[in-house]
C-alpha cells in the first residue's frame, strides 16, 4: 500500500483523523476544492452543514475514482468551512459519519485540517473539501 497513517506517541488522542500519513508511491493525485453540487451544478442540502459535507466527500470520492484511486490513496484532507465555530463539529462529524462506509473512507480518516472561512465562492455553500493523494 503506498500509504501508512498512524499516531505517535505523545500526539493528541483521540482524534478522528490520523496525525501523520508516509507515502511511498510516484503518482500524484490532487483533487480540488469539491462541495455539495450535483455534476450538473444543482446544490445538494442547502443550509445543512452535514449533508453537505456528505455530498463534498462523495464528490471528492469521484474525483479521486477519476485517477484511479480510493480514500485509502489520500495523504491529506482540507476542509474549509463558512462561519467555523466549535459547536458545528458534531454536525460536519455527522456528515463523515453518513458517508464514510459509502464511500470508503477509512476511520480515522486521513490527517486532515478543518479550516473556518468567512465565505466560499457561492453564499449557499457551507463546505469545500481538498484530497492529496498518492498512487503507484
Amino acid at each position: 500500500m503506498p500509504v501508512r497513517r498512524f499516531t505517535p506517541d505523545g500526539m493528541l488522542r483521540p482524534t478522528p483523523y490520523a496525525h501523520v500519513a508516509v507515502g511511498t508511491g510516484t503518482r500524484h493525485v490532487h483533487v480540488s476544492g469539491q462541495i455539495a453540487r450535483t455534476a450538473d451544478g444543482a446544490p445538494v442540502a442547502p443550509g445543512d452543514l452535514a449533508g453537505q459535507v456528505a455530498q463534498a466527500l462523495r464528490n471528492t470520492a469521484t474525483g479521486l475514482a477519476g485517477a484511479g484511486a480510493t480514500f485509502d490513496d489520500v495523504l491529506r484532507l482540507t476542509f474549509y468551512v463558512t462561519d467555523w465555530a466549535p459547536e458545528k463539529i458534531e454536525a460536519f462529524m455527522a456528515g463523515v459519519e453518513r458517508v464514510a462506509g459509502e464511500i470508503g473512507l477509512p476511520r480515522p480518516m486521513p490527517p486532515a485540517s478543518l479550516i473556518g472561512v468567512d465565505h466560499l465562492f457561492e453564499p449557499d455553500v457551507l463546505v469545500e473539501v481538498e484530497a492529496t493523494a498518492l498512487t503507484g
